[in-house]
This record gives structure tokens, sequence and C-alpha cells, in this order.
């Protein structure tokens, strides 16, 4: 396999990084350098904001209609190499290739194209008197520059929920990519060069210090991370020592409550489909199952023979495989390190071992017999490993749901209407589904509770999370 030699995309074009470290990218599937990538140094962080200052000059005062065209054109352009940008991303992320452009690929155009037409519905209070001889109006602006940061589950699709509302809204932007997923973005930087000012868009590449040198530069007055709670608090902490504004969406460990009026055979392959998709790896995914104990001993075993007939793990390019590998050897090494550690109590019930001898593939797990207070339900795994907790009412399903750190999205299976809308309402969590789990659309927010961050992502909420509030008030007395 070639290694292809990559470089930053700053000020409209691709430029060499100004130091001399660098990192190999690999194939999840085959463990093999497929790219040589740069740890971009602070030097090339500082030419990548100021770049991108000197464009917020320009974008700032553009109309909001000029923005709007400018997404459509890179939405139609993405849309048009939909299958160049899935090659790519297969290749970063080792997901399965087939379902990439439906899935992921034409989701993300879709999402650009939203935030185009936000850019042209921005909403404030009414001009009125609010005390005599004086009008008030508000004013929302770009907040300016804006550092960004993404992760390696959805590198593309992360990419465009920060890029397209930041630039819809007239900021210009700083992003870094996962040092393991940097390809697409790369691509996306390098596509949108043909519709916007040099500058808007930056992309540049590197590790946690290239990160670090990020959120510390002077220049951003916003940053936004999609990533590890452990990321999210260091980013808060450095942020905070220059007051910039800061957006984070972090981990999850969504409980998905199942009650014994609930579809039994939609919830088996609605919640499979939503804790194994992308191998686990996603915030949201339905891994932590709670099941009510008159359902619980049904579940499991329609769980572990759907799991058996129907939830394939392989190679990307076999249009069977449900999920491909985990994403790197870290993160391998992380989920089976939780599986070797289970405590006596647990009980796995498919699974359970590394596929094959190359590429960091898992099989599909299914562990019942777990405690609350066990590691593999208090801590996000961000694998193929689905657990399954007996509960014996809703009070204690409630409890257990929200006794957790995170609160980013969760889900309950019943045919009562009542207690679906109690447990909505209950639920400590920033996304509640009812009897589905895992659809997301770009008018709804994406976004959660306590340490699994704040600020929202797509929908209207997440367009204004990258404007400014500005009152403007005029003395119109005689």
């Amino acid at each position: 396999m070639a290694t292809r030699t990559l470089r930053n995309f700053v000020n409209g074009e691709y430029v060499e990084a100004r130091g001399d470290a660098s990192f190999d990218v690999i194939d999840p599937a085959t463990e093999k350098t497929y790219a040589s990538s740069p740890v971009s140094s602070a030097a090339d962080v500082d030419a990548a904001f100021r770049a991108a200052a000197d464009a917020f000059e320009v974008w700032g005062e553009s109309t909001p209609a000029q923005r709007q065209l400018a997404l459509f054109r890179i939405a139609d352009e993405m849309e048009r190499r939909a299958d160049e940008f899935a090659d790519l991303e297969s290749q970063d992320t080792g997901k399965p290739r087939a379902t990439l452009v439906e899935d992921e690929i034409l989701l993300s155009v879709d999402q650009i194209r939203f935030f185009a037409g936000a850019a042209r519905n921005l909403e404030g209070r009414a001009t009125a008197e609010y005390m005599p001889d004086h009008t008030s109006s508000i004013r929302r602006e770009p907040i300016g520059v804006i550092g960004q940061v993404t992760p390696w589950n959805y590198p593309l699709n992360m990419a465009v929920w920060k890029i397209a509302p930041a630039i819809a809204a007239g900021n210009t932007t700083v992003l870094k990519p996962s040092d393991t997923t940097p390809l697409a973005t790369l691509l996306l930087a390098e596509i949108a060069a043909d519709h916007l000012p040099p500058g808007v868009l930056n992309v540049i590449t590197g590790d946690r210090t290239t990160g670090a040198a990020m959120i510390e530069h002077r220049i951003p007055q916003m940053v936004s991370i999609t990533g590890s709670v452990r990321a999210g608090m260091e980013v808060a902490k450095a942020a905070a020592s220059d007051l910039k504004r800061v957006h984070l969406e972090l981990g999850g460990k969504a409980p998905v409550i199942v009650f014994p009026d609930a579809d039994l055979a939609a919830a088996v392959e609605g919640i499979a489909t939503a804790g194994y998709f992308n191998a686990g790896q996603d915030c949201t995914a339905a891994t932590r199952v709670l099941v009510h104990e008159d359902a619980h001993d049904a579940f499991v075993e329609a769980m572990v023979a759907h799991v058996r007939a129907n939830v394939r793990t392989g190679d990307p390019h076999d249009p069977s495989t449900f999920f491909g590998p985990v994403n790197n050897a870290n993160q391998f090494a992380r989920v089976m390190g939780v599986i070797e550690a289970l405590p006596s109590n647990a009980e796995i019930r498919a699974g359970g071992a590394r596929q094959g001898d190359t590429g960091y593939y898992i099989e599909p797990t299914v562990v019942a017999g777990l405690e609350q207070t066990d590691d593999a339900i208090q801590n996000e795994i961000f694998g193929p490993v689905i657990t399954v907790q007996r509960f014996r009412d809703e009070a204690q399903a409630l409890e257990w749901a929200n006794g957790v750190n995170y609160g980013l999205a969760s889900s309950v299976w019943t045919s009562d209407h009542g207690r679906a809308m109690r447990f909505a309402k209950h639920l400590d969590f920033g996304c509640v589904w009812i009897n589905t789990h895992i659809p997301i659309v770009a008018e709804m927010p994406h976004g959660g509770f306590k340490h699994s961050g704040y600020g929202k992502d797509l929908s209207m909420y997440g367009f204004e999370d990258y404007t400014r509030v500005k009152h403007v008030m005029s003395y119109i007395g005689s």
C-alpha cells in the first residue's frame, strides 16, 4: 500500500507544516500504514489562526444570502463526490463501505444544506420601545474566529456539525481532525476553497499538543470540541484562562429502558442496530439496556439469537458486514481491557473476544448480570458491547438510568403513552427517544447534560451557539 504524505490546508491551499514531527495513519482493518501526517506546531497553529482572522474581515461582512449560496455549492459538490468521500472515510475509520454514502455522506450533505437555510433565518426580539424616547433592537453577530476539534468516530460528519453552522453565521474556523482520521476533512476543506474566500476554513493535522496549542491561542474567541470527558475538561480549563466561549459534546452512556408491554422483537432489532452500529463507537449508542424483570430473560435470549444471526463484523469491503473494526489500537486495547476485567457476576452471553488475528475486530458482545455500580455500567465502553440489567419497577429503572455521570441520550420502549411521557420528563438526558433509538435530524438539537458537556449541535439552537447577541438602543426623543 502506497503511503500518502498529508499537508495542512491553510488560507485556501495545501501547505507544508513547519515542524519535523509526523505520525503514521493506520488502516484499522489491516493495521497497515497508508499515510504520514504532520504534527502541526505552535507556529502552524498561529499561521492558521492568522489566516482565519484576516478572512473574518471579509467573511464577517458577507450577507446571509452569500453565505447560504456558498454552503449550497459546497453541499452540491460534496454530493457529486460522495463515493470519493466514502472511500476515504472507510479507510480512515474501518466502517463498512457499502452503507457509508447513504448513512453518513448524504446525511452530512443534508446538514450543510440545513445550515445554508439557517443562515437567512436568524431571529431575535422585535424592535420596540421599552422606555420612553428610546427604541431597542437586537443584533445577532458572528463571534469571530472559532477553533474546532473533531473525533475519530464520525470524522466527516462531526466536521460538518462544526464547520457548517460556524460559517453560516459568518465566522471563520481552524479545525483539527483526529490524528487517526484526517483524510475526508482535508478533502472537505479542499472543495470548500472553491466557494469560500481563502482562510474561512482551515484544517490542520496534529496530536494532543496541536489541540492544546489551538485552545491556548489568543485569536479564537470560541473553541468547540467533540471528544472524551477528559479532553473536554482540559479544554474548559484552558479556555477559562482567556475567557473563551466553549462548546463541548462529550461522552455518553445512554440508558435503553425496555418494559414488558414493548414490542420485544422490534426492541431487540432496534437496540441491536443502535448498539452495534459503527462498532458501538457512538456517544448515543444503545449499549446500556435496562429490562423489566418480567421480560429480561426473553429479551436476553432474543438479543443473543439476533446477534448470532444478523450482526456480523468483518472486512469493510464485504457487503454483508454490519460493523467493521474499532478505530485504533488504543481503543481496541481499551475495549478488550473492559471485557477482560468484567467482574465475576458478569455473564458473557455472546462474543467477548477478538475476531481474527489482523485488524482491530471485536466480536459483537452481550453481557448480562452486571450491577449498577460495575465499571462497565458506569463508564463509556465505546465498543461493540451491549450490557443488559434487570430492573423491578419504574422507580428503579429511572434511578439506574439517571445514575451515571453522563446525560446525552436515552430511550424508552413501551406501549404505555403515559409511562413514556413520565420518563421523557424525568430522564436527565438531552435526548429521549420513544420506541426507537439513534435517529438524528438536522432540525432537532443534539447535546447533553452533566459530563456529556454543554452547547447544542444541529438545529437553530446549534446555529445560535455560533452567534453573539448585541443590544442596540437609540434615543428617539425630540
